[in-house]
């Protein structure tokens, strides 16, 4: 892995053009094992020493950083303004998101969590962007304002590329105030009684932070949960909110615990894996919501941690590969499928050869996309996603949800 210091950045990047070289742009290289593997040969560069805040306004609540400043800074930074940035730690981040790697590689991975329930997904957050491009020129997009519309959307485009596209040098990104008041609600009950529960809080008048269908342990006896985080700047209206979720849920024969801050944090903690060594299969779930409760009773994710949001259909499952077999990774593939969602494969076991995503219908165009961006096919070889290419891996862009 190279770390080239900022100012030599740009012409090392020239000259791997030049020199028609693969290479994969990294941040930390926490998650370099995520996804399919990058064909043979190619150069890591990581943007490790590109690092820092550039600059934070906290009355615009936006906030300007480098691609490889660890979230982790970021969040302790903003929370000594009363903000902070609205993004899920990354699966494996560890107690406290010490292991939640760099801005960079959230964003070129682009996968949100349940806070995009309230606060929309990693995408939503970014205001501009600086990137090098394959050849060493530097872009733009964006810029430093909310109300911002200037120039094509690249932020939409970069968020999930996995390095296909180019290296992100910068982001700004729009900041929240920090809700004063927080309470989460575990609800545990029938699956189907469940589901009608996230329905109706769907489309009650309602806003909470997060609505995830939740069994963060295989080892969990009593099945998959409802978790609920609630904030607000009032006491009163939080309580409000509580009472009336408790009603329904008793209407439904649904037990309710009510979590202090602490205790919501924890059980989100679970949720997010404790490390990012921690399991052999980690796999993207995505299917309508509507479909939520049925991949829920799949044979295939019986036992298995799974925590999927309730709004979004979008989810995570992890597991050792005495756990889970590889037949039925396939077989919850093919039920995503049947029901107009996806599975992608962000890792797998040593000696699986399962692919990472299969063809979107989209292909062409994303094929289009990356020859514009990558004419010489240079970055991240094998990591095109929604380009399912066996055995001959083109670099990529991942399937439009995330």
């Amino acid at each position: 892995m190279m770390t080239p210091e900022p100012r030599e950045l740009q012409e090392l990047v020239r000259e791997l053009h030049q020199q028609a070289a693969p290479w994969q742009p990294a941040g930390l290289g926490s998650r370099l094992n995520w996804g399919p593997p990058v064909m043979g040969g190619s150069t890591t560069v990581s943007c490790r020493r590109l690092s820092g805040i550039v600059e934070h306004s906290p009355g615009d609540f936006t906030v300007t950083a480098l691609a490889g400043t660890p979230l982790v800074e970021l969040q302790a930074e903003l929370a000594h303004h009363g903000q902070w940035l609205a993004v899920d730690w990354p699966w494996g981040s560890g107690l406290g998101g010490q292991a939640s790697g760099s801005l960079g590689g959230l964003v070129a991975r682009g996968l949100a969590g349940g806070l995009r329930q309230r606060y929309l997904g990693v995408r939503d957050q970014i205001i501009g962007l600086e990137l090098i491009r394959s050849d060493g020129t530097r872009a733009r997009a964006g810029g430093k304002v909310v109300k911002n519309v200037a120039g094509y959307d690249l932020m939409r485009l970069m968020a999930g590329s996995w390095g296909s596209l180019g290296l992100i040098s910068s982001l700004t990104l729009r900041t929240m105030p920090e809700p004063p008041q927080r309470r989460g609600l575990k609800l545990e009950g029938p699956l189907e009684a469940l589901g009608q529960l996230a329905s109706w809080l769907l489309g009650s008048s309602l806003s909470p932070e997060r609505i995830d269908s939740w069994r963060p342990s295989a080892a969990q006896e009593d099945g998959t949960g409802l978790l609920i985080s609630l904030a607000s700047i009032n006491a009163l209206t939080l309580n409000e909110q509580i009472g009336c979720i408790a009603a329904k849920a008793a209407a439904l024969a649904i037990t309710v615990q009510t979590l202090e801050p602490a205790e919501l944090a924890s059980l989100v903690g679970q949720s997010q894996g404790s490390e990012t060594g921690s399991s052999d299969w980690l796999l993207r779930l995505a299917v309508r919501p509507n479909q939520a409760t049925a991949l829920l009773n799949d044979p295939a994710l019986a036992g298995l941690p799974v925590v999927l949001g309730a709004g979004s259909g979008l989810g995570i499952a992890w597991a050792t590969a005495s756990a889970l077999p590889t037949y039925k990774v396939e077989a919850l593939r093919r039920h995503c499928q049947q029901v107009g969602g996806y599975l992608t494969v962000l890792r797998q076991p040593a000696g699986s050869k399962l692919p990472a995503w299969l063809d979107a219908p989209s292909r062409p165009m994303i094929e289009a996309i990356k020859r514009q961006f990558d004419p010489k096919q240079q970055l991240s070889r094998g990591r095109l996603p929604g380009v399912d290419l066996p055995g001959v891996g083109l670099p990529g862009v991942e399937p439009p949800r995330s």
